[in-house]
């Protein structure tokens, strides 16, 4: 029952896989089966029991259908069977149709297949010449580049790539001889720009060669410019009466050389006027900065030309070591850097971007300051005048070349004012020698003139005027020597060469009339007075050169309101202005006067000296000769010619002159008597000694020089006079008893003095000797000497205490 059990519940789940591998796809078949022999171990028996009973059902079914449908199946070969006849037929028939339609069509398609080929043909050549249509710009344009570059037209080069680029070569892109030329571009670019590049090197270094010709052309265009100018004006102000150097006949002659010259000059430049364009061809940076501004590369470009340009803006302003010693060196520095600025200033106006206003401004601000240290340096080394003049107008034409450019210059007009003391201290020099060579070669004499033309000669050359000279007949001389006019007219001379100075430096007549009034008077304080003071000191001037320098620095001084009219006649600036700076000619000719006084006291009393040392006395003689010492009598004469030149002194010089010498022969004579070396003196010295002294007073009264009142002169000899009249009358009572009384007869007699001269006497050993008569006669006197000498020597002895 179990079994039997088991076998009903397999046989659904048999059937149900059967209908699984029916109706599911064969890739299913396998778990199906496999579920078959997971079951109880005789299913699987079962199953194909199972599948065989299937199987026959099927069998019997298809038996049945094939069954139904035999009869039409036969009745189909029988109808095939009977058409059979008529396929073959028709076969043959269609066969032999087409046999003749392939005969009949053989020409046709002969002919078709020509057509064909033409037609072919004719579409090639369509396309062919559509392409070569399409082509034939882009070889064109391609031809022209190479003509382009044929003909170094680089601008233009580069603007047909852009067209092959932008238009022609996307239309061909597909082909091969488009992709070649495409590739060939960069390499025609680059060659562009080396080739542009070069140009530009070679532009460079031309312009470095010839920057010292373009600025001589610029500096000459503005010299014209402004010298014209200046010509004009001064021909207006010649015009109407207003000239600046009215009443002087120099300054007048040299002006109008100047106009004349000016006028040719301007003549002559007016045939040809050269710019800068017509010196430079800037086509090599226009191009070059077109090509790099094509090529996206203008940044590079202006890079490289500013680097270059700074690098040569050195070189330029790079002086050579020499350049001081002569004007070419320094107008070669000038027209240089001038040139080198004109360019990049052009530059600046013809190309946008290139250089900048900043950078040229920065640029110049480097320059100027390295030409202002370069002309400092090598102007400290110029000692000439001319050439320091010269520097100063290149300068200012050098100067007003930039400014006319739009470049600021106020700081080489500043650097021109430290020139201009370095000018007038080499004008001074100058003038030194001037001043020495004029000293020199004065004969420290009155200017002698024997006619009326003499006589005008020397006025129009020195402002003199004496009415008194005037009235006098011919021949006649001036007071001064030749050295005045000569001096006078150098001092113009120095003030002209001042303002040549001074003109161009765009300043006011107020300055212009304060430097030359500065300069003037350090000519006059430094160097003139220095040169009188040396010629006063120089051993070979005697008394009668030093009197001639005094009376010529006399007419010196009153001249100087003359040179005070000169320089207000050139700068038309008042002397009563509150700023006028006024000339020192008083203090300094004052100076040399009084230097000229003091060497005049010094000689004299030198030339006393050397007379009194011709004194040949014998101090032991027993009577006088009768008559004064030779030496003494030569000394007066001299001294009574001396004096008679200084008449033509101020009468305070002469009378101080004359008191110095007697008061120094005085005290000579002195000396002589108390001398350490002259042990003894006799009676008959002394008054030998007193007829000396006696003509020495003779002198005094008798006014060598007017002015002086009463004895006044004689009182130089008053010690002298007292102590001699002392030992001549023996009156010593009279000398003790009223010494230090204010009108004691021998005042000015020092007990000191009067003790050395009678010691000197005293010794009795010689014959001569007074002593000795003393002893002879009385011996009382003798002691009586010995008192007075105790008594003297008290005295001094309490005046000795008493200081």
């Amino acid at each position: 029952m179990a079994e039997s059990g088991e076998g009903l519940g397999t046989v659904p789940e048999h059937e149900r896989i059967l209908q699984e591998i029916e109706s599911t796809d064969t890739a299913c078949v396998g778990p199906t089966l496999r579920s078959v022999y997971d079951d109880q171990p005789n299913a699987h028996k079962k199953f194909m029991e199972k599948l065989d009973a299937c199987i026959r059902n099927h069998d019997k079914e298809i038996e049945k259908m094939c069954n139904f449908h035999h009869q039409g199946f036969v009745d189909a070969i029988t109808e095939l069977l009977k058409v059979r006849t008529d396929a073959e037929k028709l076969k043959v028939q269609v066969t032999d149709t087409n046999r003749r339609f392939q005969d009949a069509g053989k020409e046709v398609i002969v002919q078709t297949e020509d057509i064909i080929r033409c037609r072919i043909q004719q579409r090639n050549i369509t396309t062919v010449v559509e392409k070569l249509q399409l082509c034939l710009p882009v070889l064109e344009m391609y031809s022209k580049l190479k003509e382009q570059m044929s003909a170094k037209r680089y601008y233009s080069a580069l603007k047909t790539m852009e067209q092959l680029e932008n238009v022609y070569f996307p239309r061909v892109s597909q082909y091969r001889f488009c992709q070649l030329m495409i590739e060939n571009l960069p390499k025609l670019r680059e060659d562009i720009k080396e080739i542009s590049m070069s140009d530009l090197k070679d532009f460079l270094e031309s312009i470095r060669k010839h920057s010292d010709k373009i600025g001589e052309t610029a500096m000459k265009q503005a010299q014209q410019q402004k010298t014209f100018s200046v010509a004009l004006q001064k021909q207006n102000n010649v015009k109407f009466g207003k000239n600046m150097y009215i009443n002087d006949r120099i300054p007048e002659e040299r002006n109008e050389i100047v106009l004349k010259q000016t006028f040719e000059e301007e003549d002559a430049s007016e045939e040809e006027v050269l710019t800068v364009q017509d010196l430079v061809d800037f086509s090599p940076v226009y191009r070059c900065l077109h090509i790099y501004s094509v090529l996206g590369d203008e940044e590079t470009f202006e890079n490289y030309y500013r680097k270059q340009r700074k690098k040569q803006a050195r070189l330029v302003l790079q002086p050579q070591s020499n350049m001081h010693e002569t004007v070419d060196g320094y107008r070669r520095y000038f027209t240089q850097i001038v040139g080198f600025f004109v360019v990049e200033d052009h530059i600046l106006h013809v190309t946008q971007g290139l250089v900048t206003r900043a950078y040229t401004d920065e640029l110049w601000n480097m320059a100027l300051s390295k030409i202002i240290a370069v002309l400092r340096a090598h102007s400290s080394y110029c000692t000439d005048p001319d050439l320091v003049l010269e520097l100063k107008n290149l300068i200012v034409i050098f100067a007003d070349t930039l400014q006319g450019y739009g470049f600021p210059v106020n700081r080489l007009f500043d650097l021109l004012f430290e020139i201009r003391d370095q000018y007038n201290e080499t004008l001074l020099k100058k003038w030194a020698a001037v001043f020495r060579d004029i000293f020199e070669e004065d004969n420290y004499s009155p200017i002698p003139v024997v006619n009326e033309e003499e006589y005008k000669i020397v006025i129009s050359k020195f402002p003199f005027q004496d009415p008194d000279l005037e009235k006098q007949s011919f021949p006649k001389k001036f007071p001064m020597s030749q050295s005045v006019p000569r001096i006078y007219i150098q001092v113009k001379e120095f003030i002209y060469a001042s303002l040549q100075f001074s003109e161009s430096l765009h300043r006011s007549s107020t300055e212009i009339d304060d430097m030359l009034r500065k300069s003037t008077n350090l000519l006059l304080t430094r160097t003139l007075n220095s040169c009188l003071l040396n010629l006063i000191r120089k051993p070979h001037i005697g008394l009668t050169e030093l009197v001639q320098i005094i009376i010529n620095t006399t007419h010196l001084e009153q001249a100087c309101k003359y040179l005070e009219d000169f320089i207000t006649n050139i700068t038309n600036i008042s002397q009563e202005t509150v700023h006028t700076t006024r000339l020192y000619g008083l203090s300094t000719f004052k100076d040399a006067r009084h230097a000229a006084e003091g060497e005049i006291y010094t000689k004299l009393n030198q030339k006393i000296d050397e007379f009194v040392q011709l004194a040949d006395y014998d101090w032991t003689m027993s009577e006088p000769d009768g008559r004064a010492s030779g030496y003494l009598m030569d000394l007066i004469n001299f001294l009574r010619s001396i004096f008679q030149v200084f008449t033509h002194l101020p009468g305070k010089v002469a009378q101080t002159a004359c008191m110095s010498a007697c008061q120094h022969l005085s005290t000579s004579l002195m000396q002589m008597l108390l001398d350490n070396e002259l042990k003894q003196i006799s009676m008959g010295a002394i008054q030998q000694f007193n007829l000396d002294v006696i003509q020495c007073e003779l002198f005094a009264s008798s006014e060598p020089v007017p002015g002086f009142q009463g004895d006044t002169l004689q009182l130089a000899f008053i010690d002298l006079r007292q102590l001699l009249d002392l030992f001549m009358v023996w009156d010593w009572s009279t000398y003790l008893a009223d010494y230090g009384q204010p009108a004691s007869k021998y005042l000015r007699v020092n007990p000191n003095t009067a003790l050395t001269l009678l010691e000197k006497m005293k010794d009795t050993n010689k014959k001569n000797n007074i002593f000795a008569q003393f002893r002879k006669n009385d011996r009382d006197k003798q002691k009586l000497i010995e008192t007075v000498m105790k008594q003297l020597r008290s005295l001094v002895n309490g005046m000795s205490q008493h200081t």
